[in-house]
């Protein structure tokens, strides 16, 4: 997940415009981050018993495709906002505007592949498919983390980028950094599975 895109997917209605938004708690972000990995781990035992035939491999390669494109393309289009803020072409609201708008396409494409990775028989023996699962988990978290992040963002809004602290410019970095890792690793690594 990119750095500000999880800004306000779980925020109240109307709070991402709202220099005075709730904040969500830690200890939800820390729950859902708990039931990210029980989720994963269910998956993954999922796909270690479900066979499934071949009609149903060739609808979830498209559909796995199709979340690939929905999540990764938002999360893309908000990082590139985010460097164009960084180079002073686009202020604060703008990056922040725009993760609100795909918060949704990315969590969904990011979901929409999880799931439909279980039905394509991943070989969970395969060290590369325990990197992409890790990858995966990284990115799912990460999301949690830039939800916060994004809402300690939000009072800088309206000002311009010196304002922002030093400490958020870095922690928006890292986010960015790992979400790009993350989504780049993964696909990758899909890739190399589907010629093997």
């Amino acid at each position: 997940m990119t750095a500000l895109a999880a800004e306000t997917a779980l925020a109240p209605s109307g709070a991402a415009g709202s220099t005075e938004a709730k904040v969500t708690p830690v200890s939800v972000l820390g729950v859902l981050g708990v039931l990210a990995c029980g989720a994963e781990a269910v998956l993954c035992w999922t796909a270690g018993h479900l066979h499934a035939d071949a009609t149903l491999q060739m609808a979830a390669r498209f559909l796995h495709i199709a979340a690939l494109v929905v999540g990764f393309g938002a999360v893309l289009a908000v990082d590139w906002i985010g460097i164009l803020w960084l180079a002073g072409r686009r202020r604060l609201t703008h990056i922040l505007d725009a993760s609100n708008a795909l918060a949704t396409p990315i969590w969904v494409g990011l979901a929409g592949l999880t799931v439909t990775g279980a039905l394509l028989r991943p070989d969970l023996g395969n060290p590369l498919t325990l990197v992409k699962l890790g990858l995966v988990l990284v990115v799912t978290l990460n999301g949690l983390y830039a939800h916060g992040l994004g809402q300690r963002l939000t009072p800088y809004r309206n000002k311009g980028l010196p304002a922002v602290p030093r400490r958020l410019l870095l922690q928006s970095g890292l986010a960015a950094t790992l979400s790009q890792v993350g989504w780049w690793g993964s696909a990758l690594i899909g890739f190399i599975n589907s010629q093997s």
